[in-house]
């Protein structure tokens, strides 16, 4: 155990302040016991001036969160901006939002993963292979496509569940086990695609349909788009009231009407943006609308139940989690099975774009730049730490330094190492957090 490990005194000893710990350093009994007050509490108590002394603890504290990442958006749009002004334009925002999706679809199944510690080879191909079997199915074999639809999602489930059952039960590593996929689903969607190697998807093909880049939220009524950032809105504001009644409820700190207010007001700044730049274009696109679907509701699953906890539980420690009585194997398990099911939704989301399955579904750079985005976004590769929301933030950050650089007329080879060095710089910040929580004794 570190050597910052303390000793809590009760809150319930007489003279106890609500939201207050009394600590003392484990290797010192005889020092003096510290006050450590609850962050909600000191915002409550000290307003602004508690937000400031709280945003220096967790700088000082190596809990950056999304920070850099901000930042870094901010400082490459800016850039791409002084040297193209049509960077910003509302059609090439668009195009930006359009893009990422389907990538962003193999990063949020990737973010599971890597809170686990581990990491998942093979969603470049399951994608790809997902594409290919839908192909198949809807076009060669006359199903319904949205039948097709289900059989290729499963499909990318039941491939999950099989990589996570050999590393959970037999001990391969999630490397070794991945790669193996990687290259054996590979060969197999080349051997459903044939000689032709391309299978051509009608437009009227209900997904593809759903997911082209010409499908947009409720026709492209303007409507529409305010119309979801209102919904975002809304959801936020109930959801933090409900979390500050039940935790006013349970006497424990909350956070104060006024933050959460100030919280939701920013938000709403920034949907309704959004929405009024989108609309500029051509409206808010489907794949965007379920790209975001998708991320509330993972980030619920992770944040607020039982399942959530033990993928955190599990990443911070295997050991602790299996003496809490959590099944280790099956959390593994699962997970894999959800990083096979968005890489299949993904590889939909690549089919719908170009409205067919190829040898080059799937393929390229796509794993490493759906790896990149959820680690860029902040999702650490060391495990137990990170949020769904990663793979929005990294998407953004990866689909903006290649469209920046396709307006510039940049060589592929730029964009390469231009996301290298982001990558590297993503891990290095994570690296350099993790040891300042461990100095701060929050590892």
């Amino acid at each position: 155990m570190s050597d910052t490990s303390k000793t809590v005194k009760s809150d319930s000893a007489p003279g106890a302040v609500e939201g207050q710990t009394t600590v003392a350093p484990a290797d010192d009994p005889t020092a003096a016991p510290v006050t450590v007050v609850d962050p909600r509490l000191l915002v409550r108590d000290e307003g602004l001036k508690g937000y400031v002394t709280e945003f220096k603890r967790k700088v000082k504290g190596g809990e950056l969160g999304s920070l850099p990442v901000v930042i870094g958006l901010i400082v490459i749009w800016t850039i791409f901006q002084l040297q193209n002004d049509r960077f910003l334009s509302a059609d090439n925002l668009s195009n930006i939002s359009y893009f990422l999706s389907a990538t962003g679809m193999l990063a949020i199944g990737l973010v599971f993963v890597l809170l686990l510690g581990e990491i998942d080879l093979s969603v470049g191909s399951v994608s790809g292979l997902a594409s290919t079997l839908f192909a198949v199915l809807a076009v060669n074999q006359g199903m319904n496509s949205w039948l097709s639809l289900g059989l290729a999602i499963l499909t990318g489930l039941a491939i999950g569940a099989l990589h996570g059952w050999f590393f959970a039960k037999i001990g391969v590593p999630a490397f070794v086990v991945t790669l193996a996929g990687f290259l054996g689903w590979n060969g197999v969607m080349l051997w459903l695609l044939g000689e032709s190697g391309t299978i051509n998807l009608p437009s009227e093909t209900g997904p593809v349909r759903l997911l082209g880049q010409s499908s947009f939220f409720m026709d492209q009524a303007i409507i529409g788009a305010y119309l979801l950032a209102g919904l975002a809105v809304v959801l936020s504001l109930v959801g933090n009231l409900g979390e500050q009644r039940r935790r006013r409820a349970a006497n424990v700190p909350f956070r104060p009407t006024s933050e959460i207010l100030l919280r939701v007001g920013a938000l709403a700044v920034a949907a309704f943006a959004a929405a009024a730049v989108l609309n500029n274009a051509s409206g808010v696109s489907n794949s965007l609308v379920i790209f975001l679907a998708a991320l509330v509701i993972v980030d619920f699953v992770l944040r607020r139940t039982t399942y959530g906890r033990k993928v955190f539980a599990v990443g911070g420690g295997i050991e602790a989690a299996r003496r809490a009585g959590i099944n280790v194997p099956m959390v593994r398990i699962s997970v894999f099975a959800i990083s096979g099911g968005f890489a299949a939704i993904g590889g939909m989301f690549f089919a719908g774009q170009t409205a067919s399955a190829t040898l080059s579904a799937g393929g390229g750079n796509t794993l490493m730049l759906a790896i990149a985005a959820a680690v860029i976004g902040g999702t650490s590769l060391f495990g137990g730490r990170g949020s769904v929301w990663s793979a929005l933030l990294g998407m953004l950050v990866i689909q903006s330094i290649q469209t920046g650089l396709n307006l510039l007329n940049m060589n592929q080879s730029i964009q390469y190492m231009i996301t290298g060095a982001v990558l590297l710089g993503a891990v290095v910040i994570d690296s350099v957090s993790r040891r300042s929580q461990k100095a701060a004794g929050r590892a």
